[in-house]
């Protein structure tokens, strides 16, 4: 198992959309997720930073992302929460969210 976490911005006028449509993700996304093999995932909230986290279960994970990615009910949802989002300037070529380092963890 593999932790990520990752940050974004959230633009202000957007906020109550992203968490209206946060409030009731559609149930194919969420089966998505779970078949590439994303665990424990959350999504947090400060000063329109949203942080998200997730435990990766598989054995592949650039293959279970693209295969995310290349879902049609995904590529719906995320047509709906990406203009919601503001990436970072200092994020990685290719990247959405930023992928950030794991500095400390403790179970």
């Amino acid at each position: 198992m593999k932790r990520y976490g990752f940050v974004i911005g959230v633009r202000p006028e957007k906020l109550e959309e992203y968490k209206r449509l946060h409030a009731a993700v559609w149930p194919d996304v969420l089966k998505m997720i779970t078949e590439c093999n994303i665990r424990n995932y959350s999504i947090f909230l400060k000063d329109h930073q949203l942080f998200g986290y997730y435990e990766y279960v598989g054995t592949d994970c650039e293959k279970d992302m693209a295969r995310m990615a290349a879902d049609p009910t995904t590529q719906e949802w995320w047509k709906l929460t990406d203009p919601c989002q503001l990436p970072l300037e200092s994020r990685r070529e290719g990247e959405w969210w930023a992928e950030m380092e794991e500095v400390f963890h403790l179970d």
